[in-house]
């Protein structure tokens, strides 16, 4: 065998080992301190759809996420984007910096958009729009990108967010969106999130509220950050009742006999996700 053929072969190796299926961890080419891995269809065609799930604060789930999401993904023909924000990355031990988008000189918006054009181009894509899904802290990250970038989502799933930001033009970022165009450089297109279909999820026995009330001093305390609610149930249908508001369908999921538990509800964001699929495919 000639050694470029040995060399060809040993690609197609290194490439089905850690490329396609549960793949690798790697660093983002956008910004090295930030990672993701993925899950790979075997077949990847002009069909094949991109979902972005978002971690939690403890950063585990982004492997519960891509394991969960992974027959979904090879039976509805989806790559699975699971990107990793760690703690800290400017060397102060910071825990939350990626749910507001902003922390210091970081975007983290910016940051899941170099992710998707990175993976997009390394398997021949071009993914417009993903969905996206995130439970917890990522549930934080996913409807505030949704506000930012409703035109790159054809989904948003959004799971027990410990704090939301209503679209409340008379209050500013985070609480709500009245310095949007000066914080991030983007004007809010209500026409463009209203055109996002959305589901909203979290657990009737969500209750805990020692992590998610915030007090004077704290990092994100500004007037008003607790008036959305005292629980996660309560602070998620304030922020159904404010998309809906603006004309955003939501359907919302109030989880019997569920606490703060991801994997007791990504059977409901597949089926949503797998109905949005069906309805797009057929059109």
């Amino acid at each position: 065998m000639s050694s470029t053929a040995t060399e060809d072969s040993q690609a197609k190796l290194l490439r089905a080992t850690y490329d396609v299926g549960k793949t690798a961890i790697y660093a983002a080419k956008v910004d090295p301190r930030f990672h993701y891995c993925l899950y790979v269809p075997p077949q990847i065609g002009p069909e094949t759809e991109l979902v972005v799930c978002v971690h939690g604060t403890s950063r585990t789930s982004f492997l519960d996420f891509r394991d969960g999401f992974a027959e979904f993904g090879r039976w509805k023909n989806c790559v699975i984007l699971c990107p990793v924000f760690p703690i800290g990355p400017l060397g102060d031990g910071a825990r939350s910096g990626y749910k507001y988008m902003q922390e210091g000189e970081i975007r983290y918006d910016r940051v899941l958009l170099g992710m998707v054009e990175e993976v997009a181009a390394k398997y021949g894509r071009q993914w417009d729009k993903f969905a996206m899904f995130g439970f917890s802290g990522g549930g934080h990250f996913t409807h505030r990108f949704a506000i930012l970038h409703p035109l790159k989502l054809w989904a948003a799933c959004i799971g027990a967010s410990g704090s939301v930001t209503l679209l409340d033009a008379d209050r500013d970022w985070w609480v709500g969106i009245r310095n949007l165009k000066e914080v991030f450089g983007i004007a809010f297109d209500r026409e463009a999130l209203a055109e996002v279909p959305v589901q909203m999820l979290v657990g009737d026995a969500d209750l805990e509220t020692w992590e998610i009330t915030h007090k004077p001093g704290g990092t994100y305390w500004m007037e008003g950050a607790n008036d959305a609610g005292r629980t996660r149930p309560e602070r998620m249908d304030a922020l159904r009742k404010s998309f809906e508001a603006a004309g955003v369908k939501v359907r919302f999921d109030l989880v019997p006999g569920v606490a703060h538990s991801r994997m007791l509800v990504i059977d409901r964001v597949q089926d949503f996700l797998a109905g949005l699929l069906h309805q797009k495919r057929g059109a």
